[in-house]
């Protein structure tokens, strides 16, 4: 679509901003660091741990500046943007390390401001500021409904629903939808109806035995206080792509909807957040995938080429810094590499790199750098090997949270149990050529992978200090995203 008037002036608007940024940023280095992944990734649990380390005292020995003792301190400070809530890392911390409770997810945007003092390699001292910015993965799907019309948004969401076993969930909707006449007049009763059957059908897509991704518009499943406006209240439509509404059809209803979503929601994100971000974490909760099955993983790869193609990405220059700022760091990042025996991290990450292959090469050609990592941010469990008979199998030992079930037993969330996930394969292309079997075709019992939430660790305490947060790999996720700031 060729840009429109307000497309230019919301351009001329994010390169003022970019010049202020600027400004502030010359005399206080700032680097600006999204984090964001699909439901229940673990955005807050990552952002609570690297501020734990980095302000209490972590064990990062791949993280260079801290390792060498160059980090003389972190520290929160204010933070610069006063209509944006404060992440509320102090309760984060309360509920992983005394309440033994992961802390909920996240539903709106936050932010932090954390304050690095360093010695550079050649001995002087510096400070780096670190704005970190928490927002929903499903947000961030919403960014490529700027670039469709209602009616490519309607054709390419009612096909995909008509996919898979997405077409079973989306069957209460689908039959309302046959019901409606676009071209007829405006009815609000209807479309109150067809918003809550579509919101209904992606809720349930979301379900761990199905555990899609792919679930634009993602205000739908996080309404907060636009719940019940009418820049919520639509759904597709089945109407051809090239056709137009007539005046006072609901047709126009939903049309006019649509663009009243996009104007209020999905723009001001763009402009006041996404848009002057320097950096940029995803975090991926794949075991979802592979617990749910191919589908699902499939409709993550496709979740992560969609989430990619959004970013502005490239090397970053001053004339880009002063006009259009770009991100020039992208880490994807597979959480719960603890809920896995080490031996299979390096294929959890392989996995992760063949999903988002082709859109980071387009990445990388254009000068952003990408890198591919499999991490606990806060490690729930430590490895054992358990013998079943003459064989020995590599096991993780944890906690299992309060009516997780496995093998017909229901866990009290106080019992620690050895449990053996089931082995990767080697070769990546094994799981995306649909070789295995999950919860959304089988039952837990024969499903060929059961990955069971774990309740944060049980960690040694003094009077004096909190303890430390065990991770794995978080220091070297440190390492790509600001290291090169420390220098």
């Amino acid at each position: 679509m060729a840009p429109s008037f307000s497309d230019i002036v919301e351009e001329a608007r994010l390169s003022a901003r970019a010049l202020l940024d600027y400004g502030d940023s010359f005399f206080n280095p700032t680097v600006r660091l999204g984090v964001t992944g699909l439901s229940r990734a673990g955005k807050t649990v990552f952002i609570t741990a690297l501020i734990h380390g980095l302000t209490r005292g972590g064990r990062f020995p791949v993280f260079e500046p801290y390792a060498s003792g160059r980090i003389a301190s972190g520290r929160l400070a204010p933070q610069p943007d006063d209509a944006v809530p404060r992440f509320a890392y102090e309760n984060h911390v309360r509920s992983l390390i005394e309440e033994r409770r992961w802390p909920n997810s996240t539903t709106d945007i936050s932010e932090l401001r954390l304050v690095i003092d360093y010695q550079r390699q050649n001995g002087a001292d510096r400070t780096l500021t670190v704005d970190i910015v928490d927002y929903p993965g499903e947000w961030l799907l919403d960014l490529p409904l700027l670039n469709k019309s209602f009616e490519q948004w309607s054709a390419e969401s009612l096909a995909l629903a008509r996919e898979g076993p997405r077409a079973k969930l989306a069957a209460p909707w689908h039959e309302h939808l046959a019901t409606l006449s676009p071209e007829g007049r405006e009815d609000e009763q209807a479309t109150l109806t067809a918003a809550k059957l579509f919101t209904d059908y992606l809720r349930a897509c979301r379900d761990e035995r199905f555990a899609m991704s792919l679930l634009p518009p993602g205000r739908f499943l996080m309404p907060g206080s636009l719940a019940d406006t009418p820049a919520l209240t639509f759904a597709p439509l089945d109407v051809a792509m090239d056709g137009t509404a007539p005046d006072g059809s609901l047709w126009a209803m939903m049309r006019r909807r649509y663009e009243a979503y996009k104007d209020v929601v999905v723009r001001p994100f763009f402009r006041d957040h996404f848009a002057r971000l320097d950096r940029q974490v995803v975090l991926v909760d794949a075991l979802a995938a592979f617990n749910a099955g191919p589908e699902a993983l499939h409709d993550l790869e496709a979740a992560l080429a969609g989430i990619l193609d959004c970013f502005r990405v490239g090397r970053s220059t001053i004339l880009s810094t002063l006009f259009r700022p770009r991100i020039d760091r992208i880490l994807f990042a597979a959480t719960k590499a603890d809920h896995l025996h080490h031996s299979s991290h390096d294929r959890l990450e392989a996995v992760l790199r063949r999903a988002v292959a082709k859109a980071a090469d387009r990445a990388e050609y254009a000068g952003a750098a990408i890198d591919v990592v499999a991490l606990a941010a806060v490690r729930a469990t430590r490895e054992a090997t358990v013998a079943r008979g003459r064989e020995k199998l590599p096991s993780i030992l944890g906690t299992p949270a309060p009516g997780e079930t496995a093998n017909g037993d229901t866990f009290d969330g106080e019992t620690e149990v050895a449990t053996f996930p089931g082995d990767l394969p080697a070769d990546p292309e094994a799981l995306f050529n649909g070789g295995f079997r999950g919860l959304s075709s089988t039952a837990h019992e024969t499903a060929d992978f059961r990955f069971l939430r774990f309740r944060p660790p049980l960690l040694e305490r003094n009077a004096k200090e909190e303890p430390t947060l065990p991770h794995i790999r978080l220091d070297r996720a440190l390492q790509f995203l600001i290291g090169d700031r420390l220098q």
